[in-house]
């Protein structure tokens, strides 16, 4: 069974894997702010992303700051992405379901139609 830790983890690095494959150039402040963290928790998650060498730091060479960088995923970076992506929507998933029984049977306990509830 997977911890809580590793799955928040690896939803951790999901995000970031996602978020700099659409851009590369994203700040470690900008992504600390999208994923929900720190800048010291983006800036340990993404040394811990290059070590593994699913991230490489390349130079972003479109910048006027010359000292800021990209992160572009390496190839095993995409694979890496690819399997947490099916981990993640599998949680998800079943994150999902079991919320969508709880809702069923709470409304079901006060006799509310969901349809109606809902507006459908």
């Amino acid at each position: 069974m997977t911890s809580k830790r590793t799955k928040l983890q690896e939803d951790t690095h999901f995000r970031v894997l996602r978020l700099l494959q659409e851009n590369p150039e994203m700040s470690q402040r900008e992504l600390a702010e999208a994923v929900g963290v720190s800048v010291g928790g983006i800036h340990y998650v993404l040394n811990a992303l290059i070590d593994k060498g699913l991230v490489k730091l390349g130079n972003f060479t479109a910048a006027e700051d010359k000292r800021r960088y990209a992160y572009v995923l390496t190839p095993k970076g995409i694979r890496e992405k690819s399997l947490l992506t099916g981990k993640f929507l599998k949680r998800k998933l079943q994150e999902y379901e079991a919320l969508k029984a709880e809702i069923d049977e709470l409304a079901s306990v006060i006799d509310i139609d969901m349809k109606k509830l809902s507006g459908k």
